[in-house]
């Protein structure tokens, strides 16, 4: 089976290619690195050619409010036009857990647009909501630092393994197009200052972490349970602390 991954060179995405790959498929990276620009079409009729799947899991190299959502809703549309002159029979985009409560965040909008986009547009489609990944915390961390503290949302997240996000969506991008949303999360809840002060303990990192329900999160002040999934979200396998044992260098 050909799958095109676009952004098929970041975190999930070359991970994913990787793992299509070793189970036998035809998995194809496509970025603007390898010459694939969903912002101006450069090179995307030649990557899908013969494809069965597309999965997109790129994102914008900006969270402005305008540059954000020019980057999804221009290269959703620029995709799903290809596909549809390529045959495409199945189109699977990653997007975030909680995004239709969180639209005073302008990153939050622009996923929210790029679905409304897939939802209306004319490729059988799959949308994967995952929650927050591990391999964030540290990122979300340095993002809320000042001095040395790190204010923090103490709202619940359930985040999960990158590699468990690797692994639902090879399974879906395999399977039949749902053309519907599903949730994907990881096994345990916490609160965000928790996590966050737990994962910079793990490296010996001193700073001190307070959590503030009132404390933005990349904009937007959380509800206490807005970043969690529903009840009929699948559960990924891998634990916090077992991510940390195998992932992270002490």
């Amino acid at each position: 089976m050909k799958v095109v991954v676009i952004g098929g060179t970041g975190l999930i995405g070359s991970r994913l290619v990787a793992k299509l790959r070793d189970d036998g498929h035809d998995a194809v990276a496509a970025a603007p690195n390898t010459g694939v620009n969903t912002l101006t079409g450069e090179g995307l009729a030649d990557a899908l050619e013969g494809a069965d799947a597309v999965v997109d899991v790129s994102n914008s190299a900006s969270f402005a409010a305008e540059e954000v959502l020019n980057f999804f809703t221009t290269s959703t549309r620029n995709l799903l036009a290809a596909e549809a002159v390529a045959g495409v029979r199945h189109h699977v985009a990653l997007s975030i857990v909680g995004t239709e409560r969180l639209q005073d965040n302008p990153y939050f909008r622009a996923k929210a647009a790029q679905e409304r986009l897939i939802q209306s547009g004319p490729i059988p489609y799959t949308i994967i909501h995952a929650t927050q990944f591990f391999e964030f915390m540290k990122g979300i961390a340095d993002a809320s630092t000042t001095g040395n503290v790190v204010k923090v949302s103490s709202s619940f997240v359930q985040p999960l393994a990158a590699d468990d996000v690797v692994s639902e969506v090879e399974r879906v991008a395999l399977g039949a197009p749902l053309n519907s949303i599903i949730e994907v999360a990881g096994p345990e809840a916490f609160r965000l200052d928790d996590i966050v002060r737990r994962r910079l303990a793990v490296t010996g990192d001193s700073r001190e972490v307070t959590g503030d329900p009132a404390a933005p999160y990349f904009g937007a002040v959380l509800q206490e349970r807005a970043l969690l999934p529903g009840p009929h979200a699948r559960l990924a396998a891998t634990r916090f602390e077992d991510w940390v044992t195998e992932s992270v260098p002490k």
